[in-house]
Formats: C-alpha cells, structure tokens, sequence
C-alpha cells in the first residue's frame, strides 16, 4: 500500500514516519502546507527551505503547497487529490491523542476514497517523546507558546534532561500535543545527512516566541 505522510519537520511526524517504516508500510512521499506570506509552517516558524531539506535527506519525495488565511481546507484537499493521482492509498498522521483534530483530517481522507493511518494514535505522549529520543533523532525547540510552557526551552535540544523539565510541568502535555511547544528534526536513523542550519535570531508571532533557522548555505 503506497502511503503519503503529513509533514510539519517535527518530532512526531518524524516517529509517525519511523513506526510507519517499521510496520512496513510503503512510504514514499511526505507532504507539506505552508504559510504563503512567510514561507513558514505556521506555529513551527520553520522555513518552507528547510522542509527541502529535510525530504532530500530523507530521500522521499514532496509535496508542498502554501495556504492563505481560510483557506487551508481547500489546499488540504487539493494536496489529497494530488496524491491520490500519484497512486497513493493511504494517509499516514502525527496524532496522538487529539480526536477532533484526528476526526477532521481522517473525514477529509476517507472523502477521496484513502485509508487513514495513525502510528503513535494512542501511545502515552511522554512515551512518545521519550521514544523518539531513544531511537536516536535529534531535535530542536523551535517555537514555544508563551501563554502555555516556558519561553526558555526554545532553542534547546531536545533530549531527556528536557523531557525531564517538561513533564514537571503539570499542564504541559510532555508530546506538545495541544501546541505547547514545537521542534525541528535534523537528523537520525533515517536521515541520510544532518540537515545543517543556523540561527538567525528569535521573533514573536500569534503568542509564539519562534528560533528561526536558516539552512546552512553550502553544506
């Protein structure tokens, strides 16, 4: 079965793509919406660019499209009629827990006739984080909502020693499930190469304070 997978560059589309892999599902293509003002996945701030990078070092192919404001339902769907003219059977997710968000992409899945798959659906979220560390990615905090977790994880690797201070934190979901914090994943098992970046500063956006990353020219 031929499988596309969402992809915003973090950790749980990273461990959605490893389990994936490790059921032995046919993965061959990730897909990706970004603002079309910014060039930025929204609430993650990672650059479109970097998305690039990503995929090429995973050597999957992607697909990208960038969304307006209200328009995001349609580019969704328009990205599922693509895939589905590509062969695709299923869509593979990120979610864990969130059923409302579960319910409106697997609505709009089943609508062009495709199965929808959810690797980590159900999995305790500190398991989640924990596992995706323990399988060897690696990871930065790159955008933290300030109304809802510490402003001083961004920029931070994410490893135990965080997820220890995260899960301290009682009304912090430790997976960042409801939006809490969001990462960047540049390398691990699957990655052929790191994926090389710098730091060009901090900005605030919607009530996130957000680390961009810049790919790293020449590497």
């Amino acid at each position: 079965m031929i499988c596309a997978l969402s992809w915003s560059g973090g950790k749980d589309a990273t461990l959605a793509l490893d389990r994936a892999l490790r059921q032995g599902l046919d993965v061959r293509y990730l897909f990706n919406i970004h603002e079309a003002i910014t060039g930025r996945v929204r609430f993650h701030g990672v650059r479109r660019q970097l998305v690039v990078a990503q995929a090429a070092s995973l050597g999957l192919e992607l697909l990208q499209a960038e969304t307006h404001p209200h328009d995001f339902d349609l580019v969704f769907l328009g990205l599922l009629d693509r895939l589905r003219g590509l062969g695709v059977e299923a869509v593979v997710f990120g979610n864990i827990h969130l059923a409302d968000v579960r319910d409106w992409y697997e609505q709009r899945v089943h609508s062009f006739g495709l199965h929808h798959l959810e690797p980590l659906w159900g999995s305790p979220p500190a398991a989640v984080a924990r596992e995706f560390v323990d399988r060897g990615f690696r990871a930065r905090v790159v955008s933290v909502n300030t109304a809802l977790a510490p402003d001083d994880w961004l920029g931070r690797e994410l490893n135990h020693a965080l997820l220890d201070e995260i899960e301290r934190e009682p009304a912090v979901d430790p997976a960042g499930e409801r939006g809490e914090y969001h990462t960047f994943t540049y390398d691990g098992p699957l990655f052929r190469w790191p994926v090389s970046f710098i730091e060009a500063g901090v900005f605030e956006r919607e009530g996130h304070r957000v680390l961009d990353l810049v790919p790293q020219v020449g590497e």
